[in-house]
């Protein structure tokens, strides 16, 4: 059963999240072991599996970007994991100054917090790009832009993790 099924939903990229959210209360009430408890042990397991279903179909499907990329794998696109060619260079210099930080110069802080800044921007420009394109349900555009987001957000994370570190 996919998230979408499990939700009562038709699987889309745009999804009325107060109808979502409505529908995950209701079979949540449903499906909810205390109302199985004199139940055989068949039906309080199934009560549980549907339970931790509806929780990760509503975890998965009330953000926009895990909902695209649940989306496409049900479609069997995969995301890429590779660098996205435009960034090679970018990521290069990243990485020396990540390298340089861990060594301990502290020099490279501010070189770390501009490129911080500059990447959380990139991110928030494709979300802005992936709610445009949800509605074309163009697949492999949201595809590019779903791994160029991964990417960036990875770079984010280890930047925010050394700055954090090094305080």
């Amino acid at each position: 059963m996919t998230y979408f099924d499990a939700l009562g939903l038709e699987p889309a990229l745009v999804i009325d999240a107060d109808d979502l959210k409505k529908r995950f209360y209701e079979r949540s009430r449903a499906w909810h072991p205390d109302k199985f408890s004199r139940a055989s042990a068949e039906e309080q397991q199934k009560a549980l599996d549907m339970t931790a279903l509806l929780n990760d179909a509503f975890r998965t499907l009330r953000d926009p970007v895990k909902r695209a990329e649940y989306f496409l794998l049900e479609k069997g696109i995969e995301l890429a994991k590779d660098v996205p060619p435009e960034l090679l260079e970018e990521v290069f210099e990243l990485n020396m100054a990540l390298e340089e930080m861990r060594g301990g110069d502290e020099s490279v802080r501010p070189q770390l917090i501009e490129a911080q800044e500059k990447f959380a921007a990139m991110r928030a420009e494709i979300d802005e790009q992936l709610s445009r394109l949800f509605e074309s349900e163009d697949l492999q555009a949201i595809r590019g832009l779903l791994n160029r987001r991964r990417y960036i957000s990875n770079l984010v994370r280890e930047v925010d993790k050394e700055l954090n570190v090094h305080v």
